[in-house]
């Protein structure tokens, strides 16, 4: 059967994208945010997944504010560089992976969560950045990112949005879609986006350090507790775009302990600020 083996978390700030694809990574302000994914682009290459189950919310690129799914999984073959206003970014489209994601589709949905399938939809920064986070920066030109990638948007710029609590439920119901799939893959599930920051209004700029590194302790040990923290906790103590948080539980939820198995062994973990404004976060759990 296909299992999940870790999970990846990470913000998937656009201005990271921007950094990469200009050449400024070795910048002084840039150098110490790319430096704490060192760990991690050595870390992909010794554990490659056949797959990854990536997390993120698309930044009115695929969908406009007249439509917008709460759930939206990606069955496509193929996903093209959203162009985002500037020309999109120098990097390979997505290769999909269509039979797990319409297996995890058809599973998910009659575990009772209502999933818009999408066929055709480019995907954005917030599913591209951290793939070059990970992966490292491939020349534009190459085929396609080192594994299929199945893209999972969530709705997190226009309320209502889903609460923590059905975020980390939905994660179960993944892993259990994943592993009723007949064909043996490893699969990463990947949790993208936050954490701590605001981007108008009065409080643009804010960003609560005390607050991010407290929530990361908490989704490490006790995810159910953390799946309860509701909306106005991220709004007040993260900002308004803090809620993108609530994705990371997705990929919590999916992890082996949540359904009573061993805890997960934290791999790497990094936080900085700033970046663009933002508290930048990053986790490796895998599974025991």
């Amino acid at each position: 059967m296909a299992r999940i083996t870790a999970s990846v978390y990470t913000s998937h700030v656009p201005a990271i994208g921007a950094a990469l694809d200009l050449g400024k990574d070795k910048e002084p302000y840039w150098q110490p945010v790319f430096a704490g994914y060192d760990f991690s682009k050595q870390w992909m290459k010794e554990n490659k997944p056949d797959v990854i189950f990536l997390v993120y919310n698309d930044h009115a690129t695929a969908f406009s504010l007249d439509m917008i799914p709460t759930f939206a999984i990606g069955t496509a073959p193929q996903f093209p560089v959203a162009d985002e206003g500037w020309g999109p970014r120098p990097v390979p489209p997505v290769m999909g992976h269509p039979e797990l994601a319409a297996h995890i589709a058809q599973s998910v949905i009659q575990q009772d969560f209502d999933l818009t399938i999408v066929n055709k939809m480019p995907v954005d920064h917030g599913l591209t950045v951290p793939l070059s986070l990970m992966c490292g920066q491939p020349p534009a030109d190459a085929f396609h990112w080192p594994c299929p990638v199945i893209p999972f948007a969530v709705n997190v710029v226009q309320y209502p949005v889903p609460s923590g609590q059905r975020c980390f439920k939905l994660g179960q119901a993944i892993r259990k879609a994943v592993e009723s799939y007949d064909q043996d893959l490893n699969v990463h599930i990947w949790g993208t986006g936050g954490m701590s920051h605001q981007l108008q209004g009065p409080r643009a700029g804010l960003i609560n350090r005390e607050w991010d590194n407290a929530w990361l302790d908490q989704m490490i040990a006790d995810p159910a507790a953390c799946a309860n923290v509701p909306h106005i906790d991220y709004v007040r103590e993260a900002g308004s775009e803090g809620i993108e948080l609530v994705m990371w539980l997705i990929a919590r939820g999916a992890m082996a302990d949540v359904a009573g198995g061993k805890p997960p062994v934290v791999k790497h973990r990094f936080y900085h600020v700033p970046a663009s404004n933002t508290a930048v976060g990053h986790l490796i759990l895998e599974n025991n």
